[in-house]
């Protein structure tokens, strides 16, 4: 069975972070890209947001997407605490990509056959909130100088180790 892997992307503030990572998705067979928080989504219909701000986004989006997003299955989700409830419902291991003190190596993660990985902000990462309901916190260990990844970057590393590594 191939196995199964969802993104959050939970309050992401950049369009062409979302983009970039519906492309990173749709490359490496992710099943769905959920959107909650304030996180930036393409146009869909019945879109609740105004027709200039909908336009606009779905613009930024696809400058990176390049037209992924119209492959790549996603919805959108306000409420993170839904979005948790629901997946663990379905038999998903949830797991958040983030620094911490009860994190573990990405490395050292033997992915389930059904996971969903979180990723947040680009500036101040995932809340403790949501950080105390997932089953894992994965982080990637930093080599240079600088404290994080981009987030994308850091997703398409936790992504291709889901779908390739050994775990």
């Amino acid at each position: 069975m191939r196995r199964k892997i969802i993104i959050v992307a939970h309050n992401l503030r950049s369009a062409h972070n979302v983009g970039s990572l519906l492309r990173t998705c749709e490359g490496l067979g992710v099943s769905e890209v959920i959107f909650s928080g304030y996180t930036p989504y393409p146009s869909k219909a019945n879109d609740p947001r105004l027709p200039h701000l909908a336009r606009k986004l779905d613009k930024q989006i696809d400058k990176t997407a390049l037209g992924a997003q119209k492959f790549q299955k996603w919805q959108t989700q306000a409420d993170i605490n839904t979005v948790l409830q629901n997946l663990s419902a379905r038999g998903y291991t949830v797991c958040a990509l983030e620094q911490s003190k009860k994190s573990i190596r990405l490395e050292e993660f033997k992915a389930p056959d059904k996971v969903a990985l979180i990723i947040g902000s680009e500036v101040g990462g995932i809340d403790e909130e949501v950080l105390s309901s997932v089953k894992y916190i994965l982080e990637i260990p930093m080599l240079g100088k600088k404290e994080s990844f981009n987030v994308v970057q850091a997703a398409a590393m936790a992504l291709y180790s889901f779908r390739f590594g050994s775990g």
